[in-house]
């Protein structure tokens, strides 16, 4: 188990199967968007991927900085950037995929959430990879609802707000941004906590 760790990290499991099907492969470049400390970059870092992620947190930044130089010592610091997801640094159609993998259900409103998803559409090229974790309603049991706040805006059990989404705005913005569904959409029921939806998008 700690060497399975130590080579994939805490990586996602639904990121991991894009690894698995070869959606993610060597050569590719690849932008983490709300990176955090880099638990989904582990594996691409040791695999010698050219590897890039932003994230609000410069605590977060720093250490993935740390993990990268030991990891990947030939790749620039300057890869890693203190950044809003929605106003990204990095030119247009930069990199062959892009991860947002549990940030996108922090969005202030609508407005944020929108910015945010055309901020990573702009950076991917043509036939590149747009993977996304995010909270939603698919899958809420009716008998335990969520609080709503304002909007998309939810109370969750454990007393954070969140912005989700729903089957029918995530397949407006994939035919808006002109996509493809790489996967039908996936949701996963965490019992009484939250309905956690894999949305794969194909930029054409």
């Amino acid at each position: 188990m700690t060497k399975l760790v130590e080579q994939f990290g805490n990586i996602d499991i639904y990121l991991f199967d894009q690894l698995l099907r070869g959606n993610i492969a060597p050569g590719m470049q690849v932008l983490d968007a709300g990176c955090g400390g880099g638990r989904n970059l582990v594996y691409l870092l040791r695999e010698g991927y050219e590897v890039f992620g932003v994230d609000a947190s410069a605590e977060a930044v720093d250490h993935l900085r740390s993990v990268a130089a030991t990891l990947a010592p030939t790749l620039e610091p300057g890869n890693f950037r203190v950044e809003a997801v929605e106003a990204m640094s990095f030119p247009e159609q930069f990199v062959d995929v892009v991860i947002s993998n549990a940030v996108l259900h922090f969005a202030r409103d609508d407005a944020q959430f929108e910015a945010m998803v055309r901020e990573m559409w702009r950076v991917l090229r043509p036939g590149g990879m747009l993977f996304c974790r995010l909270a939603s309603t698919i899958g809420i049991d009716p008998s335990r609802p969520f609080h709503p706040i304002a909007g998309r805006r939810f109370l969750m059990p454990g007393g954070m707000e969140w912005y989700l989404v729903d089957e029918t705005l995530l397949m407006k913005l994939t035919e808006e941004l002109g996509g493809q569904l790489i996967d039908p959409l996936k949701t996963t029921v965490v019992q009484g906590a939250r309905c956690m939806t894999t949305w794969v998008v194909r930029k054409a």
